[in-house]
């Protein structure tokens, strides 16, 4: 039977991530006391008056299908964050689409945009799901590699190193998985007149915006000249409102764009969760403390994780401006590849870390640490690393 399953798997790899995840949950069913610095999850609870909500709609019987749009309330108040956060002006009834995650929403967006044969390209390093999504679409993702020695820094240069007739968008991560780092202005608006002088769709992941420090700031392409009928704005609840396993996210673009993304919601999953969207406009509308305590905390692990990485022999580490991930160099240390660095790790600390090569071109010499984790944990790992450094 295995002759006859779809090509299109069988040529695909399992998510670099996902499998470390599932060695690490291995690992510690062994007994193994393994520091998981891997995942990409919030460590918080979602905030009470979120669940509330779900929790009173589940109890009224509002479990059934909604629009495939999603519930006009949701809409209604993603519009608003968009027109008062991004400067996007989206009409919640033609512009937005709720879905279920917002891995799902950039995956409808790229089979919507994307035709076999076509050409997307990402900058990396970049989000391991990229190229995937792009390949499971009939499409290839083509890699624009910023390099570490610039900070990562995107130029037009490089973007237009990537470009031919086959390209049909560009897709931008900011705040970036792995790296940190946020679009500048001149990076965005670099962006925008690539895709405007190419004819491109722009596919904008924003699911970290909620997550930055030291005052960066985010811009949100879809707010640039020529960008507003091109770029598919994705975003959603499980980084910002610690909401993981609620798997709520949205995208948001012209109606006529929008109408066709709306086709593969409507065929794969038909709509998001009834009673999730009910938290989704609580998160919304609510209080937001919990989002600034929680980016707040995630910056005091921050400084205490770059801090002890810089701490150690051939390491070095630069701040991140947002998300929750710190990207170290670990070129200094003499491991072939990072690969190589992440196994040493997890055997010779039990520090489960991410291989930068597992994000692309411009990935290796690295490694992805999470400090969405305790401080205590982040505190033991830098010790453990420093002492196995230390017997190496």
């Amino acid at each position: 039977m295995k002759s006859r399953m779809a090509t299109r798997f069988s040529q695909l790899e399992r998510s670099a991530t996902v499998a470390l995840l599932d060695q690490v949950h291995a690992l510690r069913a062994q007994g193994v006391a393994v520091l998981d610095l891997n995942g990409g999850e919030p460590d918080f609870a979602t905030a009470d008056h979120i669940a509330a909500e779900a929790g009173a709609a589940l109890r009224e019987g509002f479990t059934h299908y909604t629009p495939s749009r999603g519930l006009l309330a949701l809409r209604e108040a993603i519009g608003e964050k968009l027109a008062k956060d991004n400067g996007i002006t989206a009409d919640p009834a033609t512009d937005i689409i709720v879905t279920p995650s917002a891995k799902h929403a950039l995956f409808i967006s790229l089979l919507a945009v994307l035709d076999p044969g076509d050409e997307l390209i990402v900058p990396t390093p970049g989000w391991v799901s990229y190229s995937s999504m792009a390949q499971l679409a009939g499409a290839r993702a083509v890699p624009a590699e910023l390099s570490a020695d610039d900070g990562f820094r995107l130029t037009r240069e490089i973007l237009e190193s990537r470009v031919s007739p086959r390209s049909k968008a560009v897709l931008i991560n900011t705040p970036n998985n792995p790296t940190g780092r946020l679009l500048t202005r001149e990076e965005a608006r670099t962006v925008a007149e690539f895709a405007v002088a190419h004819d491109l769709f722009v596919i904008a992941d924003e699911i970290y915006e909620k997550i930055r420090y030291d005052g960066a700031e985010h811009h949100s392409p879809a707010v640039l000249p020529g960008c507003a009928e091109r770029t598919l704005t994705v975003n959603g609840f499980s980084k910002g409102y610690a909401m993981t396993g609620w798997r709520l996210g949205y995208v948001a673009g012209s109606a006529d764009v929008i109408s066709q993304v709306l086709k593969a919601q409507e065929h794969t999953v038909g709509c998001a969760g009834s009673f999730v969207q009910r938290g989704g406009v609580a998160a919304l509308t609510g209080p937001q403390d919990t989002v600034a305590e929680m980016a707040a905390e995630y910056a005091v692990r921050r400084d205490l994780l770059v801090s002890g990485l810089n701490s150690l022999p051939g390491v070095r580490c630069p701040l991140p401006e947002g998300a929750f991930y710190a990207f170290a160099d670990i070129r200094g240390t003499g491991f072939p590849t990072s690969a190589d660095f992440a196994s040493w790790a997890l055997d010779a600390a039990g520090v489960a870390l991410t291989p930068g090569s597992a994000f692309g071109p411009g990935g290796e010499g690295h490694v992805r640490l999470s400090f969405a984790t305790s401080q205590q944990v982040i505190e033991e790992a830098v010790t453990r690393l420093s002492a196995a450094l230390a017997r190496r």
